[in-house]
């Protein structure tokens, strides 16, 4: 699968995939149509299905457009089904839906919103999954808990890191090198967190884009994935507790950041 990153607004990315044995072409969150038009005609493609994992503006604003323009079909939650006007199919947790020669699985990541869904092509890449996770899992960061809790965040987030380790990344924006700012501050003594940091530094100063990222590096390095280790729960003050309420507190410095 051929997976096309689209920047849009300040820095949200929208994604573009072709499955190459059928020709189908997948738009995913598509927050803004001018930018995700541009590319379809640069390359001469027609998108037959768009990909929704949450309800926010960002990702379905461009939606009414794409579909008045392509009839793509459009797929999302049944979660959030009054909240996204345009659903074509609506899936719940466990549901799978075809693409071409491809067949992604529905994730039930409720925490971000409570209806946010995530979509994992488990062997887009020659056995290689690819997850279109939205807001929910960033890299070395997770979505504001904006309408569920800490227990459900970090639940969502188990089901994501147990996933392949050579699952890649692509997460709804750009927030890599605020994300390893503070990641650092609360996971100070890991060596690959701090080797990472530097080279999201570095691939930010060229302009470069950090996604993908990969289920296995974010494992290591990624303190909301983390809250689970003795290293993290000590650097934040709260050594043996529940993994939940370390989560809940990662959370909370990480809203009053200001790196």
């Amino acid at each position: 699968m051929e997976v096309v990153l689209v920047p849009a607004f300040a820095d949200n990315y929208i994604y573009v995939l072709r499955d190459a044995a059928s020709g189908k072409v997948g738009v995913v969150d598509p927050g803004d149509a001018e930018p995700v038009i541009a590319e379809l005609d640069r390359r001469g493609w027609v998108p037959t299905h768009i990909f929704l994992t949450h309800h926010h503006d960002d990702h379905i604003g461009g939606v009414a457009a794409l579909k008045a323009r392509y009839r793509p079909t459009v797929i999302g939650a049944r979660a959030d089904s009054h909240r996204i006007p345009g659903l074509d199919v609506a899936l719940d947790e466990g549901a799978r839906t075809v693409f071409g020669e491809q067949t992604a699985r529905v994730i039930a990541v409720p925490g971000h919103t409570s209806g946010h869904i995530a979509f994992w092509f488990e062997t887009a890449f020659n056995g290689a999954g690819a997850l279109f996770c939205g807001d929910t899992l960033f890299a070395l960061g997770c979505g504001r808990l904006f309408e569920g809790t800490p227990e459900q965040m970090w639940e969502s987030l188990g089901k994501l890191r147990a996933l392949s380790d050579s699952t890649r990344v692509y997460c709804g924006h750009e927030y890599t090198l605020s994300n390893a700012r503070f990641a650092v501050t609360v996971d100070p003594e890991n060596g690959a967190l701090l080797e990472r940091a530097e080279t999201i530094a570095a691939m930010r100063e060229r302009g470069e884009p950090t996604i993908p990222s990969t289920i296995g590096l974010e494992r290591r390095t990624n303190p909301f994935l983390r809250a689970d280790e003795p290293a993290v729960q000590a650097a934040v003050g709260l050594p043996g507790a529940a993994a939940e309420r370390v989560f809940a507190e990662i959370r909370r410095r990480k809203d009053h950041f200001r790196g």
